[in-house]
């Protein structure tokens, strides 16, 4: 919402906030909330920092993978006390868990090649299901 802010100035903070119906103390409370990054936030950023600065040979010991598994606890934790009473539809997207190495990327559902292997087999289905109208396939 701020990002809005941002991109059009010209339009004014009161303005935009009153079409949002968001409380203009909500939106000075997420602008300080940018500049000065509570405790929690704070020690979020350390640690991904520190975790990435160890990890030059692309192998995570047992401390880098408490230390991935604690900032992903904290990033849940925070998530959820920035989204608590809100409605789902209102709330931020759940955070990301560290990448670990060795740990294949989630996959897109909607990637090029998923996308192509659901067209392929929908397109065998329909082949199957002309066959079996002609009579070629009992």
């Amino acid at each position: 919402m701020t990002a809005l802010v941002d991109e059009h100035p010209g339009l004014g903070v009161e303005c935009v906030l009153r079409e949002l119906s968001i409380a203009s103390s909500t939106y000075y409370r997420w602008r300080r909330a940018e500049r000065e990054p509570c405790d929690r936030v704070r020690q979020d950023a350390e640690l991904t920092e520190h975790l990435a600065q160890n990890d030059g040979d692309g192998v995570w010991g047992l401390t880098e993978q408490l230390q991935a598994l604690t900032i992903d606890e904290l990033r849940i934790a925070n998530w959820q006390r920035e989204n608590e009473g809100r409605k789902a539809s209102q709330q931020t997207r759940r955070p990301t868990p560290i990448q670990r190495p060795g740990q294949a990327p989630r996959r897109d559902k909607n990637s090029p090649e998923r996308t192509s292997k659901r067209m392929a087999a929908k397109q065998r289905a329909a082949e199957r299901r002309r066959a079996i109208a002609r009579g070629e396939i009992t």
